[in-house]
This record gives C-alpha cells, structure tokens and sequence, in this order.
C-alpha cells in the first residue's frame, strides 16, 4: 500500500464531482462567491445564515454538504497518518499513541459521515449537489506529521468547531431538533480532534521552536485561506462566527483566538479590495 496517497488517487464514484480550488471559491453557491452577496443583505439586517434571510436555506443545505465532504477527507486524512509513518526508527517522530489517537479520530470522521449524509438527506440535499475540493486531504498530505497536525486537526478541524456551533444555533433558531441535536453530537467530537492536535503539537516540538513555529505559520496560511474572505470570523458581517469558547477548551490561547480572527479581518479587507480593483477595471473597460 502506498505512502502519502496523491489526491488524484482518493476512490470516489460517479457522484462526486472535483473542483480545483480556484473554481470552488468563485462557485457562485460557494460560501466565499456568496459572500460578496452578503453587503446588501446586512443592509436590511439578514446574513446568510440568519434563519429569515431568502437565502438561508440554500446556504445551510451547501454548507452541509461542504461538511460531509471535509468529514470524508478527515477520515481519509487520519487514516493516512496511522499507515503513512514509521514508529520503529525514530518513536519521537510519530509516537505510537499518535497513531492510535488518529485511529480513534478515523472512528469520530465514520460516524460523522453518516451523520452528515443523513443529516443532508433530512435537508434536502444529495451528495454530488454541490462540488467537492480537496484541500483537507491535501493538507493532510503533508510529509511532515507536525505540518499535517496544525494544518488539519488545529485549522481546519478548529474551523469545523466554528461551523457546527453556527450551524448548531441554526438549528436552535429554526427549531430543527434533528440538526441541533446532530450539530452538538459532532460539535463534541471536534473540539477533542482539536484538543489532540493542540496537545501533539507541543509535545513533538518541545525541544524544536523551530519546527513549531514553522507548523504554525503554515496554521496561518490556512486559517487566513479558509475564512473564506471573511466568512468566517469574528466580525458583525461574518455568518461563521468563531467559537472562542469551545476553541479554549480545544486548546487554543486567547491570543491565538484573537489572531484568528484578525487573519480573517485580514481576508475580507483583501477580498474587498479585490472586488473594488475589479469592479474599477470593468468600469475603465466599458468606457
């Protein structure tokens, strides 16, 4: 069996539809393309995940979907660490107890997959309905299993704790007890997938601040590319709002919190000045 799988290799059947990174962000039903609708809807005082907002319902159904497929390249992801790392030559590199605490988030990814199909079939959404990117997986790819740590189990599995709170509260607001119920389940699940990467993060680079450093810039790139031009934050704008309280019990120091969401201030002024320089060459060419 092959060590650290390519992408292009994940077994996946005709219902699923692959998008480069590029074409899912400007996916008009895509979190970041649906963004940019977001100014006129604040406006009259909805966001996209406001249960009154005409397009909450859309929005939900495209986010589960999103989550189906990240909890699908997690399972991939930490199934891949237990098999593609040695413990015999060098036990400090990837410690047997990494490996079995990544078989026992490989068990949490399967029950979330089910979860999530079923939890999408009670919203009225298919797999294949929406496009699936691999950028989880990818990360979880990574040759250094530091890297993939802070990558996946700190960022992206932090950015699912932002996400199943939201989507959690959606369901409080719109009184679905199936999606509450089943956003809490998962939510519980996350915030311990977090605590261990959080947990190994500091204990493989105890005596490296090198490394760790390194790891958690290569957190920054991701974080900063998965607010999803301010999606996700901690602003008024931001329908995934940051989860500051189960991302402490995750691990995560205030001050890491608060950088987070500077990261994501950071991307929707990017995201503004974009639109903005686009919106002012189209202008220029029309003239």
């Amino acid at each position: 069996m092959k060590k650290i799988l390519p992408v292009e290799e994940l077994a996946r059947d005709e219902r699923f539809v692959r998008v480069p990174m590029q074409e899912r962000f400007s996916d008009a039903r895509s979190p970041r393309e649906s963004s940019r609708r977001k100014e006129s809807e604040r406006r009259r005082g909805r966001t996209q995940m406001d249960p009154e907002a005409p397009q909450a319902p859309d929005a939900a159904r495209a986010l589960m979907h999103g989550i189906f497929v990240g909890e699908l390249q997690a399972l991939e992801g930490a199934g891949r660490t237990c098999w593609d790392f040695e413990t015999g030559d060098d036990p400090d590199e990837t410690p047997f107890q990494l490996k079995l605490d990544m078989a026992r988030q490989c068990w949490d990814e399967a029950r979330h997959c089910e979860i999530s199909v079923k939890l999408g079939e009670w919203m009225g959404t298919e797999i294949g309905e929406f496009a699936e990117s691999t950028f989880l997986y990818e990360a979880a790819c990574n040759p250094d299993p530091v890297l993939r740590l802070t990558g996946v189990n700190r960022a992206l599995e932090g950015l699912a704790i932002d996400v199943f709170n939201t989507m959690r509260g959606f369901g409080l607001d719109t009184g679905d007890p199936v999606m509450e119920f089943c956003e809490d389940w998962m939510l519980a699940d996350e915030v311990t997938h977090v605590k261990m990467g959080s947990d190994w993060l500091r204990r493989l680079t105890e005596t490296d601040p090198e490394r760790r450093e390194k790891a958690l810039e290569f957190q920054r790139v991701v974080d900063k590319l998965f607010s999803l031009g301010g999606f996700r934050g901690d602003d008024d704008e931001s329908p995934i709002k940051l989860a500051r309280r189960f991302r402490e019990l995750a691990g995560f120091s205030e001050e890491e919190i608060t950088e987070i969401a500077e990261l994501a201030s950071e991307a929707m002024e990017e995201t503004r000045l974009r639109r903005e320089a686009t919106a002012g060459a189209r202008a220029d060419a029309d003239r």
